[in-house]
């Protein structure tokens, strides 16, 4: 079927046509019927395959024009990227229909979205803590709410951000549509829907996690990072193939020290983008990226969702992924729409057991490729790279502990000649009981060091005094009656 099957307005119709869209994806197709009927949906798809648009249509179907122009639609996504990617897709879908939509994210201000919002919008897209921002001063009002998306929920749980999803769902009134939408199905991801939803329809197209098949995955087996430079630059200056390079550097640190080693051969080829970066530059390299004025890109993970370029040729890793999704996300900014793309993955020897789980869960076929003669092998190896890249070795110090040995202090002159007596003094019979109280602690202290060190000859323990040592009562109270 396509697009002109669907239940579509004139002016829907006609902006997906000059958008170029005549089939829809599976996705699409499936997802469709059961939005308009009002239903609560989990939409499980590979990426790339058409999940915002999806989600849209529908929206945009089934908006009706109110004076008030009061947020009634909000979808929550987990990047800046990626709300600004929904704002232009919708912007280019509602283009023929007078329907407005605000986009929202942290580390800008609040106030200037608030402003946007208040002079009208009917859909509201923002980041789970923009969203709670927005929702708790009022801006949202919460009771008006009667559609809830929420994009690349596997990716909002992963970043740690069920907090804010819940404190939404708390807020919200309990009827209204939830839609759901991610790219990998877990338990987590089944435990969200369970508690957000309504006996949602659940449409999975593909298999959870399963890779985009146009994709072709290679690796080479790297012997440390300054040689996976090394790679990456001899890949980058003699593969012609090469026109537009999306490379993953795992960390920050990682992606800026990246950057500095390519800028020398690569000077105006080159950009990196990551959480560090204000909005606005990430915003403008992504446009760079896109048009082909910048023809490498090095991004973090935490980037790897809101980036959505067409024509990407190449997806180079310069570490294995601890989880095989992410593998999946990364290699899926490539081979997009139906194009055809390649990844390639540089893997130590203690990143190979990754590599191996990735291969063993996803059922993919990474072919291993020969090492280039030509490029040099660094001896030069990064702190942590004894542990896979980026995990830094933690060394935890072992406390030292003394050897013991005998007392380095030397007795008093009263307790030697008191100890030195005592054997005497009990062997001829000593009423201990008439004892002067001075001495009387020092005998308490013998009795106590004579449990685990006896110092005094055999006849001192004999079985007729032995009552002195082992019965601390008759010790006690050999104490006078005035000190008790």
């Amino acid at each position: 079927m396509d697009f002109s099957d669907f239940n579509l307005n004139k002016p829907l119709l006609q902006a997906v046509e000059e958008l170029g869209y005549t089939t829809p994806t599976a996705i699409q197709e499936q997802v469709f019927a059961p939005i308009m009927a009002g239903k609560d949906l989990l939409g499980i798809s590979q990426t790339g395959s058409g999940k915002t648009m999806a989600y849209l249509l529908p929206i945009i179907r089934l908006w009706k024009f109110s004076p008030k122009r009061t947020p009634d639609t909000i979808i929550i996504v987990p990047t800046r990227e990626l709300v600004v990617q929904v704002c232009e897709e919708f912007e280019k879908l509602a283009k023929y229909t007078s329907m407005k939509i605000a986009g929202a994210y942290g580390g800008t201000n609040i106030k200037t979205q608030m402003a946007t919002i208040a002079e009208g919008a009917d859909v509201v897209v923002a980041t789970s803590g923009r969203m709670v921002d927005l929702i708790l001063n009022r801006t949202i009002q919460a009771s008006q709410i009667k559609r809830v998306v929420i994009d690349e929920v596997d990716e909002l749980l992963k970043l740690g951000f069920r907090a804010e999803i819940t404190q939404i769902k708390d807020l919200l009134p309990s009827k209204r549509q939830t839609l759901m939408f991610s790219a990998t199905m877990n338990a987590e991801v089944d435990a969200l829907a369970m508690l957000s939803t309504h006996t949602p329809v659940k449409i999975e197209t593909s298999t959870s996690g399963k890779p985009v098949e146009q994709i072709q995955h290679f690796y080479y087996t790297v012997k440390n990072t300054h040689t996976k430079i090394n790679l990456i630059r001899h890949l980058l200056k003699t593969d012609t193939s090469m026109q537009k390079v999306l490379v993953f550097g795992g960390g920050k640190r990682m992606a800026d020290l990246l950057h500095a080693e390519l800028s020398f051969d690569f000077p105006d080829e080159v950009a990196v983008i990551h959480g560090n970066k204000n909005q606005n530059t990430r915003l403008r390299t992504l446009d760079d990226f896109e048009s082909g004025a910048c023809r490498i890109l090095i991004a973090t993970d935490l980037l790897a969702r809101g980036i959505d370029v067409t024509d990407i040729t190449h997806i180079l890793h310069i570490d294995v992924p601890d989880i095989p999704e992410s593998y999946i996300h990364r290699s899926g900014r490539t081979g997009r729409a139906g194009q055809s793309g390649i990844s390639i993955v540089l893997s130590s020897e203690n990143e190979m057991p990754l590599l191996n789980q990735i291969i063993e869960q996803t059922q993919i076929r990474i072919t291993p490729l020969a090492f280039p003669d030509e490029v040099e092998i660094s001896d030069i190896f990064l702190p942590d790279e004894t542990m896979k890249g980026g995990m830094k070795i933690i060394q935890v110090k072992q406390k030292k502990v003394p050897e013991k040995g005998a007392a380095f202090h030397e007795k008093k002159t009263r307790t030697k000649k008191f100890l030195s007596s005592l054997p005497e003094k009990i062997n001829n019979g000593y009423d201990l009981e008439n004892y002067s109280e001075p001495n009387m602690v020092v005998w308490e202290k013998v009795k106590r060091r004579n449990k685990k060190n006896p110092q005094f000859p055999g006849d001192f323990f004999s079985n007729q005094h032995n009552q002195y040592f082992t019965n601390e009562t008759t010790l006690c109270f050999s104490i006078p009656p005035k000190h008790n």
